[in-house]
């Protein structure tokens, strides 16, 4: 369990430091909730000042994720804290993806108000189960591209891995990836009940580049 723990922590940690909060005030000065939505992401970030700012955001976002699962990886994925405990292996990413996604949502230093983690969520998911995270990813991409709706696409990604881990990754693997299910849905439910609605914009509007 220490392990566990330590893994979760140092997911915080890393997850807490909102690329984009960093970007806009150094390009802007101002804090990132002035602009647009006020979110803290990728999207935002990309439909305010375009491409390449939001490419620059999502780079950092996975780039945390990959720090925080290599560094519990290496720590506690071969061996453990406990003298007669038993290493977390693979596992160990993806505890500390599940931190990195906590830390994002919710980080500490805004006062609880982060982003909605789909970028993290998918690199921690594929850094776990290459194949079966990218298979989930695509999967919720594809829904994206062919409904427009991103709330949608990423709800399909966590729910589809779930499945996955279930089968193939076993009860502790398959419990972490329903809890990123169900914060994905927590993050998102507002906007599926706009697309219910049909008041939920499409991705084209949404990540459209300023100009």
């Amino acid at each position: 369990m220490p392990e566990r723990v330590l893994c979760l922590l140092i997911g915080c940690l890393f997850g807490s430091i909102l690329t984009a909060a960093i970007i806009v005030k150094l390009k802007t000065g101002r804090s990132v909730s002035e602009f647009g939505t006020g979110n803290p992401g990728m999207a935002n970030v990309m439909r305010i000042f375009g491409f390449r700012t939001g490419a620059a955001v999502l780079i950092g976002d996975l780039g945390k994720t990959i720090a925080a699962a290599l560094i519990c990886c290496l720590l506690f994925g071969r061996t453990s804290v406990l003298p007669d405990g038993k290493p977390l292996g693979q596992t160990a990413v993806l505890w500390a993806g599940l931190g990195a996604v906590l830390g994002h949502n919710w980080p500490l230093w805004r006062r609880l108000k982060g982003g909605k983690g789909v970028a993290v969520t998918c690199m921690a998911i594929f850094l776990f189960s290459p194949l079966w995270g990218l298979i989930a990813d695509a999967a919720g991409m594809l829904v994206v591209f062919r409904t427009g709706y991103l709330p949608l696409g990423a709800v399909v990604i966590t729910a589809l891995f779930a499945v996955f881990a279930g089968i193939f990754h076993g009860t502790e693997a398959c419990l972490l990836a329903a809890a990123l299910a169900l914060i994905m849905l927590s993050r998102h439910y507002r906007g599926l009940i706009r697309v219910i609605q049909g008041r939920e914009e499409k991705n084209a509007q949404y990540l459209k580049s300023r100009k």
